[in-house]
């Protein structure tokens, strides 16, 4: 057996198991609705998932030490705290607005979402005023993004990254056009790091030696997830985001297991056409994730699934040429031992993260503890 053939296994595995425990996407996303008020002030809205503010929350426990956070009202006060010293508004040369938390909570709009409402009063600052949150976005990670609104007079929308400057409120924002580039590039980064998704592709196209079966799997599942993306994105039909994201688990043990027992590869679009329905409403959370613009949902769409398709031609065409590469090293005949290998893994992933989003993973692993 070839080097190569031996290792692809190990590599593949020990960097799917690298991720596993984290959830399918990690978001990384904010929000902030800037709304100027008189007397030269402003309301500022800033918007999490809940599932990134616990995570950017837990890696602050420093500043909260000695903070008893069961006591009613403190867990609320903390957050705004946490959001109150990473957001501000200041001139070019730095005199800062005063700022106050009005609000620290539950998005009342959206369950799976927090929210905090900042009020900022620049009154007694002379100079243009910048919105700044890059410690914010310092603390979310390398791939935060944080999609600001403003409204008023010089209404308009951007994105902002970590490596951004502070925001001058004073120039026009980025144009529709300009910010749906940023959603291409939203979209391809949503399936790059979609790792339940890149698993899924990969255990379906594990026994394909062809490229038209190749076409027909990737062209079945881009129709119907892009069904339900659009669907789900223009809020036509929603699902409980948890047991999408168990049903895409179970899919991916699906293909996975059904590698053991069935070459077929002709067929397979037809999987991938019906998983392809649940995939895409994991791809509309994404979506949703960002903060769709009203005034260019469809634009937003379009894009956002255009990135989606860009990253996951990205995969098939790095995947499938090592995979036919392999095979010129083994005879030209697909290895058993590699696919059920893979798929091995991928199942047990796939298990892993069903367990894990029906609430069941810590049941299961303290019994597997008792056991032992």
């Amino acid at each position: 057996m070839s080097w190569s053939l031996k290792c692809l296994p190990i590599i593949v595995a020990a960097l799917l198991a690298s991720i596993a425990p984290a959830f399918a996407h990690t978001a990384d996303i904010s929000t902030a609705k800037i709304t100027p008020e008189k007397d030269h002030s402003y309301q500022v809205d800033v918007g999490f998932l809940a599932t990134d503010l616990e995570r950017i929350f837990s890696e602050t426990m420093a500043e909260r030490a000695g903070v008893e956070l069961s006591q009613p009202g403190v867990l609320e006060t903390e957050i705004g705290k946490l959001i109150q010293r990473r957001v501000a508004m200041h001139d070019a040369e730095g005199h800062a607005c005063a700022g106050r938390v009005d609000y620290a909570g539950e998005d009342p709009s959206n369950a799976d979402s927090a929210l905090v409402k900042l009020k900022f009063d620049c009154s007694s600052v002379p100079g243009q005023v910048f919105y700044d949150a890059g410690k914010l976005l310092a603390a979310a990670g390398s791939k935060a993004k944080h999609l600001v609104t403003l409204t008023g007079a010089n209404a308009g929308e951007t994105m902002l990254r970590p490596a951004d400057p502070p925001l001058d409120l004073s120039k026009p924002l980025e144009t529709v056009w300009q910010l749906m580039w940023k959603f291409v590039q939203a979209g391809v980064e949503h399936i790059l790091t979609g790792y339940d998704h890149i698993s899924f592709l990969i255990a379906i196209l594990l026994w394909a030696t062809r490229v038209w079966p190749v076409v027909k799997i990737v062209t079945a599942f881009t129709v119907s997830h892009s069904v339900t993306l659009s669907l789900a994105a223009l809020d036509i039909v929603t699902l409980p985001s948890q047991w999408v994201e168990a049903a895409i688990a179970a899919s991916i043990i699906y293909v996975a297991v059904e590698n053991f027992f069935s070459r077929r590869v002709d067929g397979r679009w037809r999987d991938t056409f019906l998983f392809g329905f649940v995939h895409g409403f994991g791809f509309a959370s994404g979506l949703k994730e960002l903060g769709v613009p009203a005034n260019a949902v469809l634009p937003a769409l379009a894009s956002f699934n255009i990135g989606v398709e860009l990253g996951q031609v990205a995969i098939v065409l790095v995947f499938v040429p090592a995979l036919l590469l392999i095979d010129k090293q083994t005879g030209g005949k697909r290895s058993p031992q590699l696919v059920y290998a893979l798929s091995a893994v991928i199942a047990l992933l796939g298990a892993y993260w069903l367990l894990e989003r029906v609430g069941a993973l810590d049941f299961v692993l303290a019994h597997i503890g008792h056991s032992a």
